[in-house]
Order: structure tokens, then sequence, then C-alpha cells
């Protein structure tokens, strides 16, 4: 698997980083959101210097100026509910592209630490030999990266795929490497040094979901 670390030079990353961190800031749902959405646009801008590209000319009111455009086929596909206000951030810069959705949550049978990992609902595009870009604002255990990546995978082969988290922990970066294919992309903005004995991201933020929508039952 190929990994981009984007937060390692200071920018207004470490920034937006720092308030959705902040235990104070993080009270405010609205700022929250429009934080992580911050870091998918910088995130998706990042991404997109690794993009194919075409040759355009476009007409200006006064000649032609050849440029160049993306040429892949991009598909945005973000994990519910956390990972909605990032798909936004991500929508801003590929304003053109697909988009598609899908469920994944840790299911507590015994009512204990143990718990297994539930992929429920999906609604998406067409993949086939298209960039698809999964979306998800924390990286624990990747058990739930690798469970919504099965699922979408059993019958289409896009042409690539990036995974893109605000937040991964060095055990959620090996589970993927363990279980994906190696030309998978893993574009990670912060790392964490790793998981409690529940699996919670240490020092993490909380639960992403939680905070941008509320408390669920």
């Amino acid at each position: 698997m190929q990994l981009h670390f984007i937060s390692d030079q200071n920018s207004v990353l470490n920034h937006f980083l720092a308030q959705i961190r902040d235990v104070h800031i993080q009270k405010d749902s609205m700022r929250f959101r429009k934080n992580i959405e911050r870091i998918g646009e910088i995130m998706a801008y990042e991404l997109s210097k690794t993009l194919a590209y075409e040759p355009i000319e476009v007409q200006t009111p006064l000649g032609i100026k050849k440029t160049t455009a993306i040429a892949d086929h991009v598909v945005l596909c973000s994990i519910l509910r956390a990972g909605l206000a990032l798909h936004t951030g991500f929508m801003s810069i590929f304003d053109n592209a697909e988009n598609g959705f899908v469920s994944a949550y840790r299911h507590h049978p015994n009512n204990d630490d143990y718990f297994e990992i539930l992929v429920e609902y999906q609604a998406a595009p067409s993949f086939e030999n298209k960039t698809l870009i999964l979306i998800d604002p924390m990286l624990a255990t990747g058990q739930s990266m690798v469970a919504v990546l099965q699922k979408l995978h059993l019958e289409q082969n896009p042409k690539e795929i990036h995974i893109a988290v605000v937040i991964a922990t060095p055990e959620g970066i090996a589970y993927l490497e363990e279980n994906l294919p190696p030309t998978c992309h893993l574009w990670v903005a912060a790392l964490d040094d790793g998981l409690n004995e529940k699996n919670y991201i240490i020092p993490g933020l909380g639960d992403a979901g939680d905070l941008a929508y509320g408390i669920k039952l």
C-alpha cells in the first residue's frame, strides 16, 4: 500500500487539526463540521496531484489557452455518518465526481469490548475502471475500511483505489497493508500514537460522528 502523510510539513492543515481535537473548540458542532470540511478540501487538493490529466484548449475572450484537465473519472464514497463532512470537502474540489455512501459500524453482540463490523447500507454508482476515493475521518483498527471495500469490490474493478482519513493509527495502517492490494493509496492527515484497550484512537479527538451530528443512541 502506498502511504501519503500530508501534515508532516507545517501548513494551515495543522491549524484545523488542532481545532478539531481541542475539547473546548470541538463543542461547537458547526465549527467542527466546517473544520473537517476544510481538511477534506486540503486532502483532495493533495490527492489531485496524483491523478491523470489530459491536455485541453480553453477559449478565453481574447484567445486560446492550452492547459490540462482531470482525465480520471472520480467516484467519492463516504462511510456514514461520520464521513459526510469530510465528503463535502472532497466534493468542493472534485465537483464533477459521482458520489456513493455506505454504512459501517461496530456491533457489540455481547455488550462487551468484542465487536464485529456490520455493513448494512450501500448507495453507490458504478466505479468500474474509475478512480474510487473512500472517505472516513478515523482509521482505528482498520476493520471497517476493509469490510466496506470488500463489499464494494465484489463485482466491480476500479482503476485505482484511494483511502482518505483524517486521523490514523499504526495498528489501522498495518491492518490495511495486510488485507488490501499493494496498489491502494492511503492518505493520512495525522498519525496518532495508537489504540487503547477499547480500540479508541489515542490521543484522537473522540467520536467524530457525535461531534459533527450529535450523540446517537
